[in-house]
Parts: structure tokens; C-alpha cells; sequence
């Protein structure tokens, strides 16, 4: 995103900015949940793997979040955390990708696919870890244009 001079702001959930995640994998946010969950943005994305996903749904503020975004603005969420998507009422009726397993399929209020990318309407679903660069690629697209995009991908030798 910020090859793409999108500005991205990351929040922790927490009152502190550091996440342990999954993998070893330890993050410092640029802020907390607190101080930007009343801003506005042009797009909100939530970031997949166990057991993040599992925090972001039981966090009642990320719910609130997504469905006052999702009336006017982008969404998006990649591996696990479509669910949290279906969890806060904001995909009914789409069509929706995630990891396999994660979303039952039997769900009426969705249309489950196992394309890699789906973009319905103002929301965009990654199926997995492996589709993150083609995630991307399509957030850059969808915020500042198919130009940018392409620039990004020949720069990343993606195309």
C-alpha cells in the first residue's frame, strides 16, 4: 500500500501498540483501536491467520466499524477474517472467498466462492496467505487506480 502512496495507518486492539503474532511474528501499530475508531477511512482491512481473526470478531468495535464503513466506504479481509465480515452483518447477499474451511458453505446469507480474489460491490475477500499479493495488487487498484497497479505489480516483477 504505501508503494502505492496509499497511507495506511495499522491499530492494535490493545491499549498497547506492540501484537504478538501468530509465527513469532511481533508488530508495533502505528495507534490503537481507541484512539481511531471514530475516524473515518477509505477503506478498512483486516488481516487474516489464527488467532487474530478470533480477536478481531469477538472485539465488538471492530463490528461497529465495519458496518458504519461499510455503507460508504471499502472493506476488505484476507484467509480467516471474512468471517469476522459475515459475523458483523456486513456481506449478505455476496459473494465472498476465504480460507478453506473457515465459512460454511450451507450459509444462505452468502455466496461462498473459491476464486482466490472476489470483489462485490465495496468489499474485497482473499482466500489465503498466498493470495496476499494479488489482495493488494486489487485494494491499490480499487483505491487509486488500475495505472498504479500495474506500475506496482511490473516493479514487483508480478507482471
Amino acid at each position: 500500500m504505501r508503494r502505492a502512496d496509499i497511507q495506511v495507518t495499522t491499530a492494535s486492539l490493545s491499549d498497547s501498540k506492540e501484537i504478538h503474532g501468530a509465527h513469532g511474528v511481533d508488530i508495533i501499530a502505528d495507534t490503537t483501536l481507541d484512539e481511531v475508531k471514530e475516524q473515518s477511512f477509505d477503506m478498512v482491512v483486516l488481516p487474516g491467520g489464527q488467532p487474530g481473526s478470533d480477536n478481531l470478531n469477538a472485539d465488538p468495535r471492530i463490528h461497529e466499524i465495519l458496518r458504519r464503513h461499510r455503507a460508504t466506504q471499502w472493506v476488505g479481509a484476507i484467509c480467516a477474517a471474512p468471517k469476522v465480515l459475515v459475523d458483523a452483518g456486513v456481506v449478505e447477499q455476496l459473494t465472498i472467498t476465504a480460507y478453506p474451511g473457515v465459512l460454511d458453505a450451507q450459509n444462505s446469507a452468502i455466496r461462498l466462492s473459491t476464486e482466490a480474489i472476489e470483489c462485490d460491490g465495496k468489499v474485497i475477500t482473499s482466500r489465503s496467505p498466498g493470495t496476499a499479493m494479488e489482495f493488494a495488487l486489487t485494494i491499490i487498484e480499487k483505491l487509486v487506480g488500475s495505472e498504479k497497479r500495474d506500475a506496482i505489480a511490473m516493479d514487483l516483477a508480478l507482471a
